[in-house]
């Protein structure tokens, strides 16, 4: 476990230190995040002047500090690179190129929705499907269906059912961790709950081969899962409510795309449903607004705005006290997933 606790430790001081460093450094260029000020149903959106100013695109110290944890944990004899994680490191940088193109265009052209915004999701579809290919092709990872491990339910999918299935998951948590950042330290600190359970998981599966033998070096994939947890605690500390920055879209779609190919490597796809539990319930309500708008003929609304969290916004809720209630949904959310996979391997233990 020492690998894992170096790569969390360094990611968290360099995340920390660095956070505070880009923070002044984009404040005076002035490269802020611009404010909405209605949403797509040209509903106004709750007040949040008061973050005009605030500079973005801090997602790039969590990507920086998470891979400087990462390499230097290697130093250490017996951890070694895999094939599976690098490809997830060279899958987490372009998806992480493609939010900094369009949180740069936002900063120059003064508008929330970059130019890009319009056809990111076709991107960023077609790039989580490269990826599923290319773990596919290059790595031994398992095409079955899984909850809590390959065998589990087992079914297998075959190769192009397994790319599509994996580029799904790799398109759609990207966007929900997207959806969430919604509010100050809402993103990162329920991503920290999720790295830290992969962490459990890949370091179970590590020490347990004979219960776990389809995951492929199950070691990195814990000290990978480790780094990102580190990085996210540090960053935390400066985008906790009031934020000093905002993670950008380089962030939200690096962590999204990091927790999804943990899920694929891990074998514990399914489950993510629970680990990525507030992120879900984020994109669904997006997703359940916009159906019942279109549906009613533009009339009718679930919600009085999505994503959730604005709904509770305009109801008078309190910021604060929304991202503490809904990081405890969070928390409950993995403690839950993580109950699932411990009840699991301790009946398989015991066989």
């Amino acid at each position: 476990m020492i690998a894992p606790l170096i790569a969390a430790g360094i990611a968290l001081i360099i995340s920390l230190v660095g956070t505070g460093w880009l923070t002044r450094l984009l404040r005076e260029r002035g490269a802020s995040q611009p404010i909405l000020v209605k949403d797509v149903f040209n509903i106004a959106v709750p007040a949040h002047a008061h973050k005009s100013g605030t500079p973005t695109m801090g997602g790039l110290v969590i990507v920086g500090a998470a891979m400087a944890g990462y390499l230097v944990s290697h130093v250490r004899g017996g951890v070694v690179f895999s094939d599976q994680t690098l490809i997830m490191w060279g899958g987490v940088l372009a998806m992480g190129a493609i939010g900094l193109v369009d949180d740069v265009i936002k900063v120059r052209t003064r508008h929330n929705r970059g130019v890009l915004w319009r056809h990111k999701g076709y991107i960023t579809l077609g790039l989580a499907i490269a990826i599923a290919i290319a773990l596919l092709a290059t790595t031994d990872i398992d095409t079955r269906l899984s909850l809590t491990r390959a065998a589990l339910p087992g079914w297998n999918l075959g190769s192009v059912a397994w790319v599509l299935w994996a580029g799904l998951i790799v398109f759609a948590t990207p966007n929900a961790v997207n959806v969430t950042d919604g509010l100050d330290g809402l993103a990162a600190g329920s991503a920290l709950f999720g790295f830290t359970a992969f962490t459990i998981i890949a370091y179970l599966g590590f020490r347990n081969p004979t219960i776990y033998p389809a995951i492929v070096n199950p070691y990195d994939l814990a000290v990978f899962a480790a780094a990102f947890a580190g990085a996210c605690a540090g960053f935390l500390w400066w985008n906790g409510a009031p934020a000093d920055i905002f993670m950008g879209d380089v962030g939200a779609l690096s962590i999204g795309s990091a927790l999804a190919l943990l899920a694929l490597t891990t074998n514990t796809q399914l489950l993510l449903i629970l680990i990525c539990g507030i992120n879900v319930l984020e994109i669904g309500s997006v997703a359940l607004q916009m159906a019942v708008f279109r549906v009613s003929g533009r009339k009718r609304r679930v919600f009085r705005l999505s994503p959730i969290h604005h709904h509770f916004e305009v109801g008078g809720w309190a910021e604060t006290k929304i991202i503490v209630r809904f990081w405890l949904i969070a928390g409950m959310s993995v403690a839950g997933a993580l109950a699932i996979y411990i009840a699991d391997f301790t009946h398989q233990a015991a066989r």
